[in-house]
């Protein structure tokens, strides 16, 4: 797609989330639990392990790969580095990439409006977790997918990675424990999936509600510096909702963005090109 966001006509009708889903609910359930472990399996390397497989299948697989590669187009690179990013997001069990970028597709074209899969407008605790535990029927998100990832669905890999996420992360337990033990697994696991998850939940949720704004949106979207801190610099989300196929979401100087420094560094060695960003006529903010 030439522009992520452009040509995606509205939906004559929005399909609503009314199937609840309880193997996701219940898998949440179960992974939260699992962290509890931890209390009983814990060594500094089981949690050097954490923060590892945090940085790289939440910083660079869901940040970079998911968000600001797949389904904002906000810079290329080699084909083979998308792949691997795009695995190493996959690693995140939020869902594969073309049910990730079609939920997030959506929500910047209804952003906090009807239609919006996690709008702020319904609640904070929607938008933060409870919105993933009720989607639409299978037949309304096959037409989702056709209107909002087309570009993902016929590429084989992405097909792959949204059938095998599962196994390939179940794979990635295995290995953890063959390494260190419970500690590892619970950790690398449990531990690791719950911190990516909230973190990426608090974009939805508290990047909606707590901050201010550079840019006035009709939308909720705030900068939230502590969403930022934890995320990589996507908490800068009024910034990204302004300039949503900009690779830069940090603007201001204090807006520290290590998701777009990483980006810099891939194209300083020449595995990145095409960086968009805001042009600098209109970063004019807003006083909010």
């Amino acid at each position: 797609m030439a522009d992520a966001m452009s040509g995606i006509a509205a939906l004559p009708a929005v399909p609503a989330r009314d199937q609840f889903a309880p193997r996701k609910a219940a898998f949440l359930l179960a992974v939260h639990v699992g962290a509890v472990a931890a209390v009983w399996h814990t060594t500094w390397a089981a949690v050097g392990i954490c923060v590892l497989l945090h940085t790289v299948c939440g910083g660079l697989g869901i940040c970079i790969g998911y968000h600001r590669l797949l389904t904002h187009r906000s810079f290329k690179c080699p084909k083979a580095l998308e792949y691997l990013l795009a695995l190493l997001g996959s690693l995140s069990l939020e869902g594969g990439p073309i049910d990730w970028v079609t939920n997030h597709r959506q929500h910047h074209q209804y952003a906090d409006e009807a239609g919006d899969p996690h709008s702020a407008r319904k609640g904070f605790f929607w938008s933060h977790v409870i919105w993933m535990m009720w989607e639409p029927n299978k037949n309304d998100w096959r037409d989702l997918i056709e209107r909002y990832a087309p570009d993902l669905s016929r590429v084989p890999f992405y097909r792959f990675l949204d059938r095998a996420y599962v196994a390939l992360t179940a794979l990635l337990a295995v290995l953890l424990y063959l390494g260190g033990g419970w500690p590892w697994v619970v950790w690398g696991t449990c531990v690791r999936l719950v911190l990516t998850y909230h973190t990426t939940f608090l974009v939805n949720s508290a990047s909606h509600t707590f901050g201010y704004r550079n840019f006035p949106l009709r939308d909720l979207s705030t900068n939230c510096w502590w969403v930022a801190l934890v995320s990589y610099g996507e908490g800068w989300h009024n910034n990204h909702h302004a300039f949503p196929t900009s690779a830069r979401h940090g603007l201001r100087p204090w807006e520290l963005d290590p998701a777009y420094a990483f980006i810099r560094l891939l194209k300083t060695v020449g595995l990145a090109w095409d960086l968009r960003t805001p042009p600098r006529e209109k970063l004019t903010f807003d006083a909010s």
